[in-house]
């Protein structure tokens, strides 16, 4: 059985074996060593100073378990290499922190997650200078470029308003002016999107979400698409333009990210998000349609003035996202009209647990403007079209009967 002639799930689910694990095992064993020891001081020498590959020698810059998720994530998204983290922040703040400098301009589209809002401000604070725009238009991408500018960020669907950038159209634009091009996956995942497709530079998967699926572990990654050319990148130092230059970026950021700042993904949760990604395609594939049979009741109901869900044709981003992603994946959000009914409309729903996480296989609901956008204050949920009646859903494993039926009973309080 060789990798480039199966399926996407059995290409994961067997990637462990195929890769030569001790004993017979189908499972990469949980290496929770901090410490690895060599025979000849020569090596640990060569590790340190990169001639020597494929060798640990402290568990904060990775881990046998942790390469081996690394690597499944590199086939998932085909891509040259990943770096795994303790957390999808810790994953975003690696790429920002290795690869930008005070003075650099990042240009990232509007809508994004709550907390990489506060990272921006972070940013700012360190001398780099981030312009926010809608980016469901290359043009408005391409009108605040500048001389300075090393790169551009988006979502593949926006959390928690689904907002899909124009991806392509971005990419072409990146490759033209030489500009590294960042795709957040988390809410798609390679079940339903590779980013490499459009010219992304580096994916980034939140590993707590979809990847992982079942809401026990933490993680993030970043991974390499082998798109972008390094060797023209001007943020890059001197000790890392060493070996082949494919590798130079993730390099810098697994030695400053992980050596420097510590955010280090643990053998144990490595493990338990590897066992999750065996079944992504199979959750993403039935949690997507229960998600659209749920978008569509919404949409229909008298209680609700708007439903946001790349699935239904009068998306903003409909076609972009059939073509593109085949599925919608299981993020909606929806606006009532009576904002008062919010509390009680929530807490009506039975099956639903009331959480802030995503990508679980139960499905979690949140109200939007008095929880995770809270701090992010009233301009900027205008700015991000967040009403105050908005209500997010990541829809689980649940038979699709049941959710219906546990919304239409809630929303009579509506």
């Amino acid at each position: 059985m060789t990798r480039d002639r199966i399926g996407f799930t059995t290409g994961i689910v067997h990637a462990d074996r195929l890769a030569g694990v001790e004993h017979g095992g189908v499972h990469q064993a949980i290496h929770t060593s901090a410490q690895f020891g060599f025979e000849r001081v020569e090596d640990l020498i060569g590790v340190f100073q990169g001639t020597v590959k494929g060798s640990f020698n402290y568990a904060r810059q990775g881990t046998p378990t942790t390469a081996a998720l690394e690597a499944k994530i590199t086939q998932l998204e085909q891509g040259c290499d990943t770096v795994c983290f303790a957390t999808g922040m810790g994953a975003l703040a690696a790429v920002f922190l290795t690869l930008l400098k005070a003075g650099d301009h990042l240009v990232s589209s509007r809508f994004v997650f709550g907390n990489t809002t506060s990272l921006f401000g972070t940013l700012r604070d360190l001398g780099i200078e981030i312009t926010l725009v809608d980016p469901s238009s290359v043009g408005a991408v391409a009108a605040v470029v500048r001389p300075n500018t090393r790169m551009v960020f988006v979502e593949t669907i926006a959390n928690p308003g689904t907002q899909i950038p124009d991806l392509p159209g971005i990419g072409a634009l990146c490759r033209q002016a030489g500009l590294l091009y960042v795709v957040d996956n988390t809410v798609t995942s390679p079940a339903l999107f590779v980013p490499r497709r459009v010219g992304a530079s580096l994916v980034v998967n939140s590993l707590s979400k979809t990847l992982g699926g079942h809401g026990a572990a933490l993680g993030g990654a970043v991974t390499d698409t082998g798109e972008f050319d390094w060797q023209d990148y001007p943020n890059i130092f001197r000790n890392y333009r060493r070996g082949d230059p494919a590798y130079w970026g993730l390099q810098q950021i697994r030695k400053k990210a992980l050596r420097d700042m510590g955010a280090s993904l643990s053998s144990e949760q490595a493990h338990q998000i590897s066992l999750g990604t065996e079944t992504l395609a199979l959750r993403v594939n039935r949690s997507s349609a229960t998600a659209l049979e749920l978008a569509r009741f919404l949409r229909s109901h008298p209680a609700t003035s708007a439903v946001h869900y790349p699935g239904l044709e009068e998306h903003p981003q409909f076609d972009l996202a059939r073509e593109w992603f085949g599925a919608g994946s299981w993020l909606l959000s929806f606006d009532l009209r009576d904002v008062h009914a919010l509390t009680g409309v929530i807490d009506a729903l039975r099956i639903p647990i009331k959480a802030t996480g995503l990508g679980d296989t139960r499905t979690l609901i949140i109200p939007v403007a008095p929880t995770i956008f809270w701090e992010a204050g009233p301009e900027v949920r205008r700015d991000m079209d967040i009403a105050d009646g908005m209500i997010r859903i990541s829809v689980g494993l649940e038979e699709s009967s049941d959710l219906l039926q546990d919304f239409e009973q809630a929303l009579r309080l509506a």
